[in-house]
């Protein structure tokens, strides 16, 4: 028998414990029928004040991710959402695709990822240079322009927040986030990207497109994208950008 609430599917999202944003940010984008259930990596030094503490970071995640994955799936969801990105990045496209591997053959399930929901909205925009911002120290930024760059898309300009720890990141106030966008725009950008899921930025996103007049994409509206449709659940939503309202 289906779910009372997750009549159409239960999603299992995998976040870092200090994440405060996409949990709020997933419940803001629901669609009746769908449900999300999240499992937490229990991060236990969150300082990601240069690339040695970012790298820190990871390694945590990589250590709990699996014990993560376990526990959501005792509520037997029927497809993975990562509510986190930096991991997604790094490595490049292989690197994507072996974590995406690795979270498949721990729960048996899809995943979607901030790098290939990004990656599939700029093929659907015919975007080929970007510009982006994130949370991330320089290591970050550099996986980053190596993912996009390995898909043919050039990081025309990117902007690294260098936040200092990991629930820091959820500190950055919409006017940073606004003026960071306007300084890694410019007259040949075709789109521009936002990493990092403990970053506010669904409303930003939406607003900025209509006075840039291009693609904003925030990292969890394309995420959720990328969810719902795998689905094929087709809801329009409103105020988070093009992606799920035309697409």
């Amino acid at each position: 028998m289906p779910d009372v609430l997750g009549w159409r599917a239960k999603f299992g999202v995998l976040a870092p414990s200090t994440n405060t944003v996409v949990e709020p940010d997933f419940a803001r984008l629901g669609v009746p029928g769908v449900t999300t259930h999240f499992g937490r990596i229990h991060i236990r030094d969150q300082n990601m004040g240069d690339d040695a503490g970012m790298g820190r970071l990871l390694d945590q995640i990589r250590a709990e991710i699996v014990a993560a994955c376990e526990r959501v799936l005792t509520c037997e969801p029927d497809y993975m959402v990562m509510g986190m990105s930096a991991e997604t990045f790094w490595g490049g496209v292989e690197g994507n695709r072996a974590f995406v591997k690795q979270i498949n053959d721990v729960t048996g399930l899809e995943v979607a990822t901030g790098a290939e929901a990004c990656r599939r909205a700029l093929e659907l925009y015919g975007a080929t240079r970007i510009g982006v911002v994130t949370p991330y120290q320089p290591v970050g930024d550099e996986n980053v322009v190596r993912f996009f760059g390995e898909l043919g898309v050039k990081v025309g300009a990117i902007k690294g927040l260098r936040c200092p720890t990991a629930v820091s990141i959820a500190h950055v106030t919409e006017d940073e986030l606004r003026r960071s966008l306007l300084e890694v725009d410019g007259d040949d950008i075709d789109a521009l990207v936002q990493c990092g899921t403990n970053l506010s930025m669904l409303r930003l996103a939406d607003e900025a497109e209509r006075w840039l007049g291009k693609p904003v994409i925030a990292i969890n509206a394309a995420t959720w994208w990328m969810a719902l449709r795998d689905n094929g659940f087709t809801d329009r939503i409103e105020g988070a950008g093009g992606l799920l309202r035309d697409h």
